[in-house]
């Protein structure tokens, strides 16, 4: 690694630290959620939070976007919300010298640096739709025109798991451009009751800035020169080509339970967030206890399981723990192990 890269690890570490003591002052407990979101900022990649109302999702967003001093934009997604509420639309204007008119275009909420969906599954898909190409390409179309957006740009969307009514479940090909689903949890009852002291009394707590837009930028292209073994990019690609049914596997629990395994963006999801995970925990390569802690939060969107999961209640994560036992890192060298072929 060059001396810049190194720097940047380095300050990364640092700011890792302030991070936590800064969001611990307004968000209490979430350790793991937190640092999950933080692995996704430092891979570029957008995440979806999903947890019933009250757990502070938005609250951890904002207040992150705040110390990592990025713009910050929170959009409600409601059923009437239309795509231009997001990306913007043109405007007639009028020259007030000449009288001459133009349009002009409008930018809407999506141009900033960290965007909230929230409640991303109560809009229709045609606005859903909407953020596919900021999420992709990091630019908006409008009347022939690319507009791109501001560097970073990340989409941080929260979801409802038990409100269904009037919802609009994302489809597979917009959920797989999250690079995690993070799952939101109750908090324990110590930290219930820190919550209650905090939220009823009368101290606010503001958060200082930790890092700036061009900081992170330069520790996210670090984090992308953190090297990885060839038997890690094995391992990463034997745990995705496991849970396919098709051209991917022969365990007998994925072809029980699975309609669609993951496809080629998880491994990549895999390897990037593992690269994240090694930084963050100060090691300068990636090993296969990186990959195994973020195989969850990257597979759990991308398996769609079928009715016999369902009727057994079998979820994505239960699948995703036993994939994780029986797939032997060590029989995982060139993509192959007992039952996974190397086709």
């Amino acid at each position: 690694m060059s001396s810049q890269v190194e720097q940047s690890l380095e300050n990364l570490r640092t700011a890792h630290n302030k991070l936590k003591t800064e969001l611990a002052k307004v968000i209490v407990g979430q350790d793991e959620v937190i640092e999950q979101l933080l692995l996704a900022i430092l891979a570029r990649g957008h995440c979806l939070l999903v947890g019933v109302p009250g757990l502070a999702k938005t609250l951890l967003i904002s207040s992150l976007s705040e110390a990592l001093e990025l713009d910050f934009n929170r959009i409600q997604f409601t059923p009437d919300l239309m795509p231009s509420d997001i990306t913007g639309t043109e405007l007639l204007a009028i020259d007030p010298e000449s009288g001459a008119r133009n349009f002009r275009f409008a930018p809407g909420p999506v141009f900033t640096n960290v965007l909230l969906a929230d409640e991303i599954n109560r809009t229709p898909p045609k606005t859903q739709a909407a953020l596919l190409e900021s999420m992709v390409e990091k630019q908006v179309s409008a009347a022939g025109k690319r507009h791109p957006l501001p560097d970073p740009f990340f989409v941080l969307a929260t979801q409802n798991p038990i409100e269904q009514e009037g919802t609009y479940p994302l489809p597979e090909a917009q959920l797989d451009r999250f690079l995690f689903m993070v799952r939101v949890d109750y908090p324990d009852i110590e930290e219930e009751r820190e919550i209650l002291r905090r939220t009823t009394g009368q101290v606010e707590s503001s958060i200082d800035k930790v890092l700036g837009a061009e900081e992170l930028l330069a520790i996210q292209e670090a984090v992308r020169s953190v090297p990885v073994a060839d038997s890690i990019l094995d391992y990463a690609l034997a745990l995705t080509r496991g849970t396919r049914v098709r051209g991917g596997t022969q365990l007998p629990f994925i072809t029980q339970y699975v309609n669609w395994g993951a496809g080629p963006r998880a491994s990549q999801a895999l390897i990037i967030a593992a690269k994240a995970r090694a930084a963050l925990k100060g090691r300068d390569h990636v090993a296969i206890e990186d990959v195994k802690a973020v195989a969850h939060p990257v597979l759990r969107h991308r398996i769609v399981l079928n009715f016999s999961a369902s009727a057994e209640g079998f979820t994505a994560d239960d699948l995703i723990d036993r994939l994780l036992r029986e797939v032997d890192p060590a029989a995982a060298v060139g993509a192959g192990l007992p039952g996974v072929d190397k086709a």
